[in-house]
């Protein structure tokens, strides 16, 4: 494992665990991922949802191969530390998980997510035997040898109408028992309810950023370690470019040229220095 990968790992880990929340946002591909680092954000994360849309599918379609590409694809962009969303790790059992994680790992990529999501409408979250199971050999992968991963367990309940805080209190000490790295509910907004899953568990706590989401300076009174914004920034992107392209048809004005032109300077400023692609 070169040691650059080590040390964007043990750099990752150390972010969750600075005095403020780390601000994770998502890019779906290297022109976001570099106007992102130009920013001055400390790492990235990848979206399942809005590299899907990028691609004109719905999420959930990504293959393994696609979602460990695109990781690959993005790691390569810039020199922060990257976590990668592996949706449920594209297995059922725990040998698939594990497997997904290995092959995460010559990616180059920090961090790794498994969530507890079955992806069957009729029973969308695992049984939490088996998600334990499954969590405990990604944690395994992820921590074996000297190549590492920073492991984030997901709980999916409140993505999926079961809006049960206790059984997401128990699931993620069941995943920080088996070796999760970093706990993730997403889907609470609730200031109590964020709090009552910080205080239970002795893991960082990753939040979703949502509409209803407390801000971020009361995230980091409550205690949370990072905060992501999942696909809102892709699908921000794309929101403006169909409220540019309505504009054009429905009204034959070009207002949106300001707007470019925003986006042109910061494309010529992000773009400017390439040197850090590619060094994480």
């Amino acid at each position: 494992m070169p040691d650059s990968d080590a040390t964007a790992t043990a750099t990752f880990l150390q972010l969750h665990h600075d005095s403020g929340p780390l601000l994770l946002p998502n890019a779906w591909d290297t022109g976001s991922a570099r106007l992102l680092a130009s920013l001055g954000f400390r790492a990235l994360a990848t979206t399942s949802s809005g590299y899907a849309a990028s691609l004109g599918r719905l999420d959930g379609s990504l293959s393994r191969d696609e979602a460990l590409e695109h990781t690959a694809q993005l790691v390569r962009a810039t020199a922060l530390p990257v976590n990668a969303d592996l949706e449920n790790c594209f297995a059922d059992e725990p040998a698939g998980a594990a497997e997904t994680i290995r092959l995460a790992l010559g990616t180059g990529t920090a961090g790794a997510s498994i969530e507890d999501f079955s992806g069957r409408p009729d029973s969308p979250i695992y049984d939490l035997g088996l998600a334990t199971d499954r969590v405990q050999a990604a944690a395994e992968a992820a921590h074996a040898g000297p190549q590492r991963l920073v492991l984030t367990a997901r709980a999916e309940n409140h993505l999926h109408d079961r809006a049960d805080l206790a059984d997401t209190i128990t699931r993620l000490q069941a995943y920080q028992e088996a070796g999760a790295d970093v706990l993730y509910a997403p889907g609470l907004t609730s200031a109590d309810d964020i709090r009552a899953v910080v205080t239970s568990v002795d893991r960082p706590v990753n939040v979703l950023a949502m509409s209803a989401t407390p801000t971020v300076a009361e995230l980091a009174e409550i205690g949370v370690a990072r905060i992501s914004v999942g696909g809102a920034f892709a699908f921000a992107a794309l929101g403006a470019l169909l409220e540019s392209a309505r504009e054009l048809l429905d009204q034959g004005t070009y207002g949106y040229t300001t707007r470019s032109a925003a986006g042109r300077a910061a494309i010529e400023s992000g773009f400017s220095d390439e040197s850090g692609a590619g060094t994480a």
